[in-house]
Parts: C-alpha cells; sequence; structure tokens
C-alpha cells in the first residue's frame, strides 16, 4: 500500500491551541498547511477507546469523515509508574473541564503521596506518551507513537510549555519540559518522536 503524502493541508483534529503550535513548528517546513478542528468548528468526540490509539484512530476518522480532508489527531498523556501508568489516557480529564492543569499536577502529587506516604518515598519514573493518526479519505488509517521517559519532580519548575511539562524531566536532561525553550522541547518531544515517525513513513526524502 502506497503511504506517500498526496496533497499540502491536513485537519489537525484538536481545540489545544498549544498542540496546533507545536505540530504547525513541525509541519510547516514541509509546507504543509494545518487546518484546526477549532478553526472548522469541528466538536470533539467522546474519547470512549481504552488506549491512547484507539482514541487517536476515533478522533482522526471523525475530523476526516467532517471534512472529506486526511485528518490528524494525537492521544497523548503523562504515565506515572507509582501511579500503575496512570493519569494516562485520562491526562486531561484530570485537569477537569476547564483545562486546570494546575489541579491535575496537584492531584498527581496527592496520589502519590496518598499511596507512599509521601512524596519523597514514591516511585519517579515517567513517560510522556503519544499516539498519532493519519485518517485518509480512502479508508486508511496509520498510527505511529512516540515516548519520551523521564522522572516527575517535586514542584512545578518553569512557565513553558502545557499540561505536566512543568513536572517532567526528560531522561538525560536536567530541566523540565517547563523550563525548556520550545525549541528545545520540540527536538525531543513525545509528539515529535512519533511526528519523526509518521514523516519518516510518509514523505519521500529529497
Amino acid at each position: 500500500m502506497d503511504s506517500a503524502f498526496e496533497g499540502g493541508e491536513l485537519v489537525l483534529a484538536t481545540h489545544n491551541k498549544g498542540k496546533v503550535r507545536e505540530f504547525e513548528a513541525m509541519f510547516q517546513p514541509r509546507g504543509v498547511t494545518i487546518r484546526s478542528a477549532a478553526d472548522l468548528g469541528l466538536a470533539e468526540p467522546e474519547e470512549t477507546g481504552s488506549t491512547f490509539e484507539a482514541n487517536a484512530i476515533l478522533k482522526a476518522e471523525a475530523a476526516m469523515v467532517a471534512t472529506g480532508l486526511p485528518a490528524l489527531a494525537d492521544d497523548s498523556g503523562l504515565a506515572v509508574a507509582g501511579l500503575d501508568g496512570a493519569p494516562g489516557i485520562y491526562s486531561a480529564r484530570w485537569a477537569g473541564p476547564g483545562g486546570d492543569f494546575n489541579m491535575a499536577i496537584a492531584r498527581v502529587f496527592r496520589e502519590l503521596e496518598g499511596r507512599y506516604g509521601s512524596f519523597a518515598a514514591a516511585p519517579k519514573e515517567a513517560a510522556f506518551i503519544a499516539v498519532l493518526a493519519l485518517a485518509w479519505p480512502d479508508g486508511r488509517t496509520l498510527t505511529f507513537p512516540g515516548v519520551v521517559d523521564g522522572r516527575i519532580v517535586e514542584a512545578p519548575r518553569g512557565e513553558g510549555g502545557f499540561g505536566y511539562d512543568p513536572i517532567f524531566i526528560p531522561l538525560g536532561h536536567t530541566q523540565t519540559f517547563g523550563q525548556m525553550s520550545a525549541a528545545d522541547k520540540h527536538k525531543i518531544s513525545h509528539r515529535r518522536r512519533a511526528i519523526d515517525a509518521m514523516v519518516k513513513a510518509l514523505f519521500a526524502e529529497s
């Protein structure tokens, strides 16, 4: 099956402005125009899948059907080893309907302290996971995973990024995603790794 990307426009099935900025930074150099679900007035489907992959496919296929254009979606989140992988696919839901990630971060600490007695006693290992799904009008749907291993820290650090970025330090680094510049984060992020896998599969290198 030919998987080469044909056409320079993708619908990005998200209303998250932070994600839109990240994807635009990665795709614009390749001549691909991103149109977000928010720009197109598309409703967000209910995420009923039990895995990142299932939810990414659900969102991509819904946007593709609604627009007739190739549609790209990601499902991503923070998996904390000491919480058996939570918040995982519920990472956004922990922030509540208002998207309050200060509340979500506080819950991570609260759950760890409740389970282990203190943050100091809790395992610190964590990973950011992303799965991209690209749905084509001809019925094909391809998926691409990306993972960044690291650890969580005892308190938020930095004002950059979004979501859980201020409490996550990627393996081999000393700054949280929240402390890194956008350019530095983009080089190593879980979405970047998923996108790199997709680019390798879809775009012919010159």
